[in-house]
């Protein structure tokens, strides 16, 4: 996966930028056909967001959240990120499924 991290207003120290690596790091794990990943990390004044928009084999996925701390908004992202993942993963798995069915169901 290429994972690119950006920050608009913000430091963008190596502790901020391995946390980010490691909570997509699940994401990797769901779901393996990853092709890109953008995060980019925004402070305004007392509000923290974390967004990231992601390149799957077929879809796109983007999730986003805001919060007053950094870290709660990027573990906040990577929990949204992670449901539409496995959404996405599921109705593939069922696509297929729902064929294998009605083809034995036509052979009876």
């Amino acid at each position: 996966m290429n994972l690119n991290i950006s920050g608009h207003h913000v430091d963008m120290t190596n502790a901020l930028h391995q946390y980010v690596a490691s909570k997509m790091e699940r994401i990797e794990r769901h779901f393996d056909h990853v092709l890109d990943a953008e995060v980019v990390l925004e402070v305004e004044k007392l509000r923290h967001k974390a967004e990231v928009t992601m390149q799957l084999r077929g879809a796109t996925l983007h999730a986003e959240a805001t919060k007053e701390d950094m870290y709660a908004a990027i573990d906040c992202m990577v929990d949204k990120l992670d449901r539409q993942t496995l959404r996405h993963k599921e109705k593939a798995c069922d696509h297929h499924n729902r064929q294998a069915r009605h083809i034995d169901m036509s052979t009876d």
